[in-house]
């Protein structure tokens, strides 16, 4: 009998920052990421090419407000609530949206996501 892959809910996973990604704040209020451009083909590039030691992403708004939230504390679905309690109805479908967004940053090794201890690993929510 084959074992049944259990799912990942994105709702309940933890969202932690990369610590070695730097961020600052526009004038806006928009977020800002430093990424570094590490590896062989990027020093080529830079001595070469004179291309930045650094790529800057500039994040939207609702990007922009969810990062300083996240805390390697809150869940993905605590960070949706919040979200939704500041834009309304503009972040719908809201729960999808963020988990996208969380998968998003976590495959471009922004953030990473761990499971909540709170969780039970048969998929049952703590009421």
């Amino acid at each position: 009998m084959k074992k049944k892959k259990q799912q990942v809910n994105y709702l309940d996973l933890i969202p932690e920052r990369a610590a070695k990604l730097t961020w600052s704040e526009d004038e806006e209020g928009m977020i800002i990421l430093e990424v570094e451009n590490t590896g062989v083909f990027n020093r080529i590039a830079q001595k070469l090419f004179k291309r930045p030691k650094y790529t800057k992403v500039h994040m939207e708004k609702y990007g922009s407000f969810l990062w300083p939230l996240i805390d390697g504390e809150r869940t993905v679905m605590e960070l949706a609530d919040l979200q939704k309690a500041q834009f309304g109805e503009e972040v719908e479908p809201l729960y999808p949206r963020v988990a996208k967004y969380m998968q998003i940053m976590e495959s471009y090794d922004f953030i990473s996501l761990k499971n909540n201890p709170k969780a039970h690993a048969d998929g049952d929510e703590e009421k």
